[in-house]
């Protein structure tokens, strides 16, 4: 008998594939969306269509400051994996209503309401986010499943 991934497995082996797509290699991570295990759509770390990417003209940092005083470096060139796979969606008229998203990290904070206000009802994670306290706490609060399968952390050159 053959050792089969769980569905969750094999979703977010299936996101780390969609990762390779990146084109911001500060963030090389990818989100799925899934409804009755089937793939819905897909998203990457990039640039809105049409602009130029990271890859090809650099990254576009800037520093975020945070409640504690801790400073933090972004790249804000491209729009994150999770909005990518939810504006797919639009595009092409998916409702991802009652779907899951399966993600490489947890998602931010205003990646997790877009994820609220279109329906998701789960989010299933491989590792944290540095800034996810907030969206766990939203995700709590509407009654979205979270389920975050490391704590390990993702980590940037350049933080």
């Amino acid at each position: 008998m053959t050792n089969r991934p769980t569905w969750d497995e094999y979703f977010l082996e299936l996101c780390e594939i969609v990762a390779k797509r990146a084109t911001c290699d500060r963030g090389k991570t990818a989100s799925i969306i899934v409804k009755n295990k089937q793939i819905l759509t897909t998203g990457y770390v990039g640039s809105p269509v049409g602009l130029p990417h990271c890859d090809e003209v650099g990254h576009l940092l800037k520093k975020t400051v945070h409640e504690n005083g801790e400073i933090t470096t972004h790249c804000v060139r491209t729009i994150h994996s999770e909005q990518s796979a939810i504006c797919q969606a639009a595009k092409l008229g998916i409702s991802l209503d009652g779907g899951t998203i399966y993600t490489l990290m947890m998602p931010c904070f205003s990646c997790a309401k877009m994820i609220i206000n279109c329906g998701i009802k789960r989010v299933v994670a491989k590792k944290r986010y540095h800034a996810d306290k907030d969206s766990e706490k939203i995700f709590n609060e509407a009654g979205i499943k979270l389920e975050i399968l490391s704590e390990k952390m993702t980590e940037y050159e350049d933080m």
